[in-house]
């Protein structure tokens, strides 16, 4: 898997809650400029919205279809509008196969696509793994937040298993030191971009 042909760059940032995906997200546009957008996090903007929320399967299911289009469709609207940029995906369109009712294959099969699919999006994939692995809090100012450190733990793992099929596939894992953890990511980021942007202009005729 290679940077795409035209020059655009989209990496995912994924991960349990409270990894620090967002915050290391944010920073990295800030030191970079208008070089970087950030795709928001698709499940929080229907939340905000009043998107409800519910235990049942189908409810589930129905909740899960809607972030996916919704994030597709973020990604696909960032990208037309700012071709060239580097795109920074507050999450991506695998991340509900772990949310849903449903197993990862009937997931995919009900939004008429697969992982294989899903993972091609992207050019690059940046883990941030949740601080719940070493016990610390997971909160992190989210309000629509409601994992418990177990359950946390549970998503990161299985978003680990999902999302490492993907060839180019960073780690970032916890650490005690926050400040550490996100200065790791950072630099993950930096790399990713580095290698991608040569890879393009070596492609360029």
């Amino acid at each position: 898997m290679s940077g795409r042909p035209n020059g655009r760059i989209r990496i995912v940032l994924t991960g349990g809650p409270g990894g620090g995906k967002t915050t290391a997200a944010d920073l990295f546009r800030r030191e970079i400029g208008n070089e970087v957008v950030v795709v928001p996090e698709a499940a929080t903007l229907l939340f905000d919205g009043g998107f409800p929320r519910s235990g049942e399967p189908d409810a589930m299911a129905a909740l899960q279809r809607a972030i996916y289009h919704v994030q597709r469709n973020l990604e696909d609207a960032q990208s037309a509008r700012f071709p060239g940029r580097i795109l920074l995906c507050d999450r991506g369109t695998i991340d509900g196969a772990v949310y849903s009712a449903l197993d990862p294959e009937e997931h995919f099969r009900s939004l008429n696509t697969s992982l294989d699919n899903e993972l091609e999006r992207y050019d690059a994939v940046i883990f941030f793994q949740t601080a719940a692995v070493g016990g610390g809090s997971i909160e992190g100012g989210n309000p629509h937040r409601t994992e418990t450190l177990d359950t946390a733990v549970e998503v990161d793992r299985r978003l680990h298993d999902l999302w490492s099929r993907h060839p180019r596939f960073v780690m970032v894992p916890h650490n005690p030191s926050f400040f550490k953890k996100i200065t790791f990511g950072l630099a993950s980021i930096e790399s990713i971009v580095g290698q991608l942007q040569h890879h393009n202009a070596q492609q360029k005729p």
